[in-house]
């Protein structure tokens, strides 16, 4: 293995660190409901109630079934694995922040009843990657979007209430933050330096062909008086 394939290999363990740990944790929080006949539910988001300020904190990491857990493990990895390889100087702020500020929201304006989950984390990871691609206007991290899009394009279901057991303003509060946090962040991700050495091979490309253009348009140039 080459000294760049190994770079890179070690770069993307890095990068699915604190994704896999995340999901370390709330697959051990659920195994201890069911393994101890113990309902974290009431630990979650309610919203304008005293008792569900401690929800902004926990209720990211409390799932209701094995079905729901089983939902949100494989998008929290993958989304947040391609958060921190694509976009290293902002993703853990923008993780914390989807975190915390999505489950504020909610407390704010979603209906009077328990929220959990870590849906609303899942949504903003990928509005945020996707948008993120459309405004650096770089064709690499375009490409990523529309993997974001052909992978999870269903997400956008989602954010209609079309089933009232599911926390759909928690979906859309994620969601929205994502696409702020892009715009927010986007001087903080706009340098190439943040891409792996394979994605930037085409930009190079481009920006020598356009420099190779401007020499010979100034050799075929001939100087004139004013």
């Amino acid at each position: 293995m080459q000294l760049e394939e190994k770079i890179e290999y070690k770069r993307l363990w890095l990068s699915a660190f604190i994704p896999l740990l995340f999901t370390f944790i709330i697959w051990i929080i659920h195994f201890i409901q069911v393994a101890f006949c113990i309902d974290f539910t009431h630990l979650g988001v309610y919203p304008l109630k005293l008792k569900g300020l401690l929800g902004i904190i926990l209720s990211p990491l409390i799932h209701g079934s094995w079905e729901h857990l089983f939902s949100n493990t494989i998008p929290l990895v993958v989304l947040g694995t391609m958060l921190f390889y694509f976009y290293p100087k902002s993703a853990f702020k923008v993780f914390i922040l989807l975190y915390f500020v999505t489950s504020i929201w909610v407390w704010f304006g979603a209906r009077q009843a328990y929220h959990i989950g870590s849906s609303g984390i899942i949504y903003g990871l990928a509005s945020y990657i996707f948008t993120c691609g459309i405004l650096l206007q770089s064709t690499s991290l375009l490409s990523i979007s529309l993997l974001v899009v052909f992978l999870y394009g269903s997400l956008i279901w989602g954010l209609f209430p079309l089933n009232w057991e599911i926390s759909w303003e928690s979906h859309i509060s994620g969601f929205v933050l994502g696409i702020i946090l892009a715009f927010y962040y986007k001087s903080e991700n706009r340098y190439l330096e943040q891409l792996p050495e394979w994605m930037k091979e085409e930009n190079d490309d481009n920006e020598n062909n356009e420099y190779n253009f401007h020499d010979e348009n100034n050799k075929n140039e001939t100087t004139k008086p004013f």
